[in-house]
């Protein structure tokens, strides 16, 4: 038979690490699900993270994933470097497939992630954390003083133009259509302000870069005409959307219209009894390492208060 365990953490990343960070201090035991491929979540390929407290030098985004790895290591968790590829979450117990092995547990937590949507460009992962990035709030202070493009169309898009233009001579803002889809308040804001040009009808099509494996210049193509153009660029931030890494469980849990998973809020709780969500897979609107962190806290302290009531 297999064996029961108290708690098994899906996936990794700040969400992940830190909830087995917290179970594992409570004497829990959990098993941490990381991932075969993505293990640590997107801030594997992130290069310098400067935002994340206690690290006033910055701290390379691998290596803090490694650290938070080995901590909860440290304090029991046993972290194994596989994919879930099925969940059943509905009863009493708890049951994962993985490519592997199979599992149970009386409670699950997922820290899923979500992931950036792509443009489908080869240029994206050569120049990925070199000049391309999907996020501002991340990576803008990097490009200080020089010409960045944002893609997009919606208000993630004008959000992440409008705080560039702090940090750069110019920014481009490029659009496949005419007008913006954001909201009005929104797009009023970014066709008003200094520094922001638009590129309407244009879609990224190339991606180009410099003998020693920097960002350049974009090739547009106008969407009417089909006419090209390059665009020197030190900085492009892909700003189309993200989808949730749902597709395991959308049909057993609560999603919302976008795909996230839906918790009782201000608890992680998800719409079914033992199962618990944190993360990206939960968050829209922030997508910070340290939000993340900060609601695998709270779905550890959760999920062990689930646990002691049993």
């Amino acid at each position: 038979m297999t064996e029961i365990h108290d708690i098994i953490i899906v996936g990794s990343g700040p969400a992940g690490y830190t909830a087995a960070i917290y179970t594992a201090r409570a004497g829990l035991k959990p098993l941490v699900l990381a991932g075969a491929i993505d293990a640590g979540g997107a801030l594997m390929t992130t290069t310098e993270v400067e935002n994340f407290p206690g690290f006033p030098e910055g701290i390379q985004g691998p290596a803090l994933m490694e650290n938070m790895r080995e901590q909860a290591e440290r304090f029991g968790a046993d972290v194994r470097f596989e994919d879930a590829t099925e969940l059943k979450l509905e009863g009493d117990i708890k049951e994962i497939t993985t490519d592997t092995s199979d599992y149970r547990a009386k409670a699950v937590i997922l820290a899923l992630g979500s992931e950036y949507r792509k443009l489908g460009l080869e240029g994206e992962t050569i120049y990925s954390g070199k000049g391309v990035s999907w996020c501002a709030t991340c990576d803008g202070f990097f490009f200080r003083g020089q010409e960045i493009a944002v893609v997009g169309g919606g208000d993630s898009a004008v959000t992440e133009a409008l705080f560039l233009k702090k940090f750069a001579s110019k920014v481009t803002v490029i659009h496949r259509r005419d007008e913006l889809r954001a909201s009005k308040v929104m797009a009023d804001r970014l066709l008003a302000a200094d520094q922001v040009e638009m590129a309407w009808n244009s879609a990224v099509t190339k991606i180009n870069g410099t003998p020693d494996g920097r960002l350049k210049s974009v090739t547009l193509t106008d969407t009417h005409s089909g006419e090209q153009r390059e665009l020197p660029v030190g900085g492009l931030f892909i700003a189309i959307g993200h989808d949730p890494r749902t597709a395991l469980v959308k049909d057993q849990l609560d999603v919302d219209v976008n795909g996230y998973i839906t918790v009782d809020h201000p608890t992680t709780a998800t719409s079914l009894p033992g199962v618990f969500a944190c993360g990206d897979v939960v968050d829209h609107r922030y997508r910070q390492a340290i939000t993340a962190a900060g609601t695998g806290c709270s779905a550890a302290l959760d999920a062990e208060k689930y646990l002691d009531e049993l």
